[in-house]
């Protein structure tokens, strides 16, 4: 069985968190990178340390990009490719930026 295809999707909110976040900061740019392709490749790989959100935040997921780096998304079905998912990224920030 193949495993499925998964693409990321960022919205206009995520941009937005993004470039303030990282604002000047070429070594988090390095680290955010790195985990978005490890999060494209697997989700649930171990450094990712992805985990389910609860209160308001039940319906997405988290995964950690560093020390006080934390991205928000969600996994969607790709209605346009059957096989595929899409991971929608809709927040990036510092633990109590995100949460």
């Amino acid at each position: 069985m193949m495993p499925s295809r998964r693409k990321l999707v960022l919205t206009k909110a995520f941009e937005k968190s993004y470039k303030k976040f990282i604002s000047g900061n070429n070594s988090l740019k390095a680290a955010i990178a790195k985990t978005l392709y490890m999060l494209q490749d697997d989700v649930y790989d171990p450094p990712l340390r992805t985990h389910k959100l609860s209160g308001r935040l039940a319906s997405y997921l988290a995964c950690s990009c560093g020390y006080d780096c934390r991205i928000i998304f969600v996994i969607e079905k790709d209605l346009s490719d059957p096989g595929a998912e899409n991971i929608v990224l809709l927040d990036i920030g510092s633990h109590d930026d995100v949460y």
